[in-house]
Order: C-alpha cells, then structure tokens, then sequence
C-alpha cells in the first residue's frame, strides 16, 4: 500500500504559477497511475490531471487543460502538479491520487490529505 503525500499548496495571487508535488509516505508509486483531484466548499470533487505509470499518457479535465501540467519523476518517487495562469475557481482542496490499475478515478484506493490552494483576484 502505499499513502500520497501532498506538499506545495499555498496562496497566491490570480494569473500566478504553483507546483504541487507528491510522494508516498510508505511503499512506492512505482507502477501505479497517479493523478490529481480537487474540491471547492460546497462543490462535487473534480478531476483535474492524470499520469501513466511510464509518464507517457497524460490526461486533463476540461476546466485546467493548458494551464495544468502533470509529470512524475520515478527515480525519485514524484508527482507533480505544475499550475499556470491560476483563476479563483481553481481554489480547492487538491488531493493526489494514486492506483495500480490503468487511471485514477474517484473509486482509486490511495488517497492523500490534501493541500489547499486559493487564489485569489
């Protein structure tokens, strides 16, 4: 088993950058898809990036496509959650996620704490 660790969160103010990065705290994401979801107050979560275990397929929700990128480095064990011209609606509460099977999906077994981002107008 393994249980993601988010680190990078912050405030910030909007059209700024953040990276948001994750490790595991026990095992390894070694073959495991990873991925990235948030939750704003009051909303449903959402899917906002995810990554194959060889980094080769990468895939985005709709809402964050261009501005979020995602990469993972094996060889040290981390995700990444790079964000570009951050909104206001992107505040929430990102969570990594990770998943022995193909993709993360909200049903993934391995979720982390969370971080929270705000930004800000």
């Amino acid at each position: 088993q393994v249980q993601p660790v988010e680190s990078g969160g912050g405030s910030v103010q909007a059209g700024g950058s953040l990276r948001l990065s994750c490790q595991p705290s026990g095992g390894t994401f070694k073959n495991y898809a990873l991925g990235w979801f948030r939750q704003a107050p009051g909303k449903e979560r959402e899917f906002v990036a995810g990554i194959s275990w060889n980094g080769q397929q990468t895939m985005y929700g709709i809402s964050v496509k261009g501005r979020f990128t995602i990469s993972r480095d094996n060889a040290i064990d981390t995700v990444y959650l790079q964000m570009s011209s951050l909104k206001p609606e992107d505040t929430a509460v990102y969570f990594c996620v990770a998943d022995p099977r193909m993709a993360v999906t909200t049903n993934s077994n391995y979720w982390g704490q969370g971080t929270q981002v705000t930004v800000s107008s």
